[in-house]
């Protein structure tokens, strides 16, 4: 028989951790945390995820030229073992545009090149531009109610969170509850990037961070003085950061700065970061991840992870080498580097069901058949996660009142 892993364990440990006014909290949240936005009554996502919006993007491109060009790159994806995603169809592009001089790669010119770069950037916008559409109903909105939980708790330290999403969804949650928060870029008519201020741990020390990894809509690069900045009235501006250049351009600001802030946050003693709707696909963010875990003493990452986990995955071996990294899943969960399926130790009485059912979701048996505890976790779907931060901030309110 397998190993296995109570939820209700780990969940008490969640808990303390994520009530505690002392500890330090942090959270990376990916592309899923966008897609858990819904835009109907079907489930469809109000952001596609990567792999829809790369099919998206693709069907766009009817010139010619472009569509041979990526005939190309996709063989050249291919045989590196790189996904078809656009992202690094983008790398591709970008690093092509670099090197190609006055001569011609895949049939392009350096000026077909940066025109073929703009041509994704600008559809990348428009499918990541959800804060224009007019249905978009910002008090039932997953990112308020996540901002909701973090307004209404009091801390020693502020939360941190880093993102890879270009949306404006956490701007939106944070200034619909007036939550300060800072993003890097200091300013008022054209906010530019100081990197000097994320290196500073006390600068608005306890205003929430916003760092967006992979860039953002809105930043633009002023090549005038060579810096980033900020332009929310033209929001049809993207800065992203492609996978595959980030190993190469080391000096890229801001981008530097948010990777080298998510180290420290990790490094730094009696940390917990947490992940959601992140896929674990950037390696170097991974490596940032592992290399920082093995340079502190107290910190933990606490993976909550989309897709059910297979034993001989990557992501499974990551946890498997790393025991200060937990991956919780749908199915299975990789704890203290040992892989087991979810699998309640004790059957629930009654009054504890209703807690139960805020993370855990137990296996229907038959009438006539045995009790099993086996089920599926809930709190990597961003949706769950949500609901169970609002219950924890609910449960501290009751417990306060009822001790006055």
């Amino acid at each position: 028989m397998g190993s296995t892993h109570d939820p209700r364990e780990f969940v008490r440990g969640l808990q303390q951790i994520l009530i505690s006014d002392t500890k330090r909290l942090g959270f990376l949240f990916g592309a899923g945390t966008s897609m858990a936005v819904k835009e109907d009554a079907n489930g469809n996502s109000i952001i596609p995820g990567i792999k829809k919006m790369t099919e998206i993007i693709i069907e766009s491109i009817s010139e010619p030229k472009y569509k041979e060009a990526l005939k190309s790159i996709k063989e050249e994806l291919e045989k590196s073992k790189i996904d078809f995603y656009i992202e690094y169809i983008l790398s591709n592009i970008t690093q092509k545009e670099q090197v190609v001089g006055n001569e011609k790669l895949c049939g392009l010119t350096k000026d077909d090149f940066i025109k073929f770069r703009k041509k994704i950037e600008n559809e990348i916008v428009k499918l990541a531009s959800v804060h224009k559409k007019k249905d978009l109903f910002i008090d039932n909105l997953l990112h308020c109610k996540f901002a909701q939980w973090i307004a209404q708790a009091s801390r020693k330290n502020p939360v941190e969170i880093f993102t890879t999403n270009y949306d404006y969804l956490f701007e939106i949650g944070f200034e619909y509850n007036n939550l300060p928060y800072f993003d890097g870029f200091v300013g008022s008519f054209e906010p530019f990037f100081c990197n000097s201020s994320v290196e500073d741990l006390g600068f608005l020390p306890q205003y929430t961070k916003l760092w967006k990894l992979h860039g953002s809509l809105g930043w633009y690069l002023d090549e005038r003085n060579n810096k980033i900045i900020r332009r929310y009235q033209d929001d049809s501006t993207i800065i992203v950061f492609p996978s595959l250049l980030k190993y190469d351009n080391s000096k890229k600001q801001p981008y530097v700065s948010f990777i080298d802030r998510l180290s420290q946050f990790i490094r730094k003693d009696d940390g917990v970061l947490f992940t959601c709707g992140y896929s674990f696909s950037d390696q170097h963010i991974n490596n940032v991840i592992i290399n920082s875990l093995k340079r502190t003493r107290t910190s933990h990452v606490i993976a909550l992870y989309f897709d059910d986990l297979k034993e001989d995955s990557e992501v499974v071996q990551l946890g498997r080498s790393q025991p200060k990294l937990s991956i919780y899943s749908k199915n299975a969960a990789v704890i203290g580097g040992s892989f087991g399926n979810w699998k309640l130790k004790t059957k629930p009485a009654i009054d504890d069901s209703i807690i139960i059912n805020l993370y855990f979701e137990e296996i229907e048996v038959g009438k006539d058949k045995e009790w099993t505890g086996e089920g599926t976790f809930k709190l990597q779907d961003f949706k769950n996660f949500v609901e169970f931060l609002n219950y924890l901030n609910f449960r501290s309110y009751v417990n306060s009142s009822d001790s006055k």
